[in-house]
């Protein structure tokens, strides 16, 4: 079922075709008594005045900006009004309650998930989403703020579970995780709620994570192995730039004719330099007053 516009005019003229059949019944009406008009005459011009009035009166419609009524007539759905302002239509149409067209923001909450390597994590989402289609809003789910609701959680579920929370934790070096690609997970997040509620006339505008760690019963193993690899990256680096000192200091000592070693006084050396730059702590000199020999 496809929106539609429903019938409708302005409703400020109407107000003015009411104020003139109510005055022009109740004209008749005071002209009757006037007149010595019997019950035959009077009763029908009470009953014209009333019905009339009613008639006119339910048929004005307030509309306010970014919103829309949806009508039916006669339990068939008649169209969507979404002019603002106040607008008389077919009496006989009920107007729904309205539906608004604003943005409204869904934050779910903390949902407990297996990720693609089976780690427990939190993950939570914001969606930002409005109605585009009011008769599929209405007609076609019971109650679209609740089915955008469900959708949502399902959607951020197989998310989550399709993909590792780190590189770290994924065996392939170009796959997406969820904690260093923030911007195609939310990128696939969107596509994967919008595919869920196009059939409830819902357009996503953005969807995105705004919460996501480890579960609690891994979560201070977890920071344990990143320390550690955090030390590890470390020390590689450390070892790269000391390798790299001890290779320019032999080079220009050998260069400038400083001093001449064997390959046993160059393995020492590297020795003491190693251990001097990659140490945790400040290494502690010894002066040697003899010879090298």
């Amino acid at each position: 079922m496809n929106e539609k516009t429903a019938w409708s005019i302005s409703g400020y003229p109407m107000i003015a075709v009411t104020i003139v059949w109510v005055a022009a019944t109740f004209y008749s009406f005071v002209m009757g008594i006037v007149s010595d008009a019997g019950p035959a005459v009077i009763v029908p011009l009470i009953v014209i005045c009333v019905a009339g009035g009613f008639f006119f009166a339910a048929g004005f419609v307030m509309v306010q900006p970014k919103e829309s009524r949806v009508l039916v007539l006669f339990g068939a759905y008649h169209g969507t009004l979404n002019q603002e302002g106040l607008r008389w239509i077919i009496p006989l149409c009920h107007p729904r309650l309205p539906v608004s067209l604003r943005l409204r923001n869904f934050e779910s909450g903390k949902s407990k998930v297996n990720d693609a390597n089976g780690n427990p994590i939190e993950i939570a989402s914001i969606v930002v989403w409005r109605v585009t289609d009011t008769a599929e809003a209405i007609f076609e789910v019971d109650n679209y703020q609740d089915f955008v609701a469900v959708q949502t959680e399902a959607a951020l579920r197989t998310l989550a579970s399709r993909y590792a929370y780190d590189l770290k934790d994924s065996h392939d070096d170009g796959a997406v995780s969820l904690r260093a690609n923030p911007i195609e997970v939310a990128d696939m997040l969107k596509h994967e709620v919008q595919e869920r509620l196009d059939k409830a006339g819902v357009e996503v505008v953005e969807a995105r994570i705004s919460h996501l760690a480890y579960a609690q019963e891994i979560a201070a193993a977890m920071l344990q192995r990143q320390q550690a690899s955090a030390i590890v990256d470390a020390r590689e680096k450390i070892v790269e730039g000391a390798v790299g000192m001890v290779e320019m200091a032999l080079q220009q000592l050998s260069e400038r004719e400083v001093v001449e070693l064997d390959d046993e006084r160059k393995a020492t050396m590297v020795s003491n330099l190693l251990v001097v730059l990659c140490g945790q702590h400040d290494a502690q000199p010894v002066v040697n007053t003899g010879t090298i020999y």
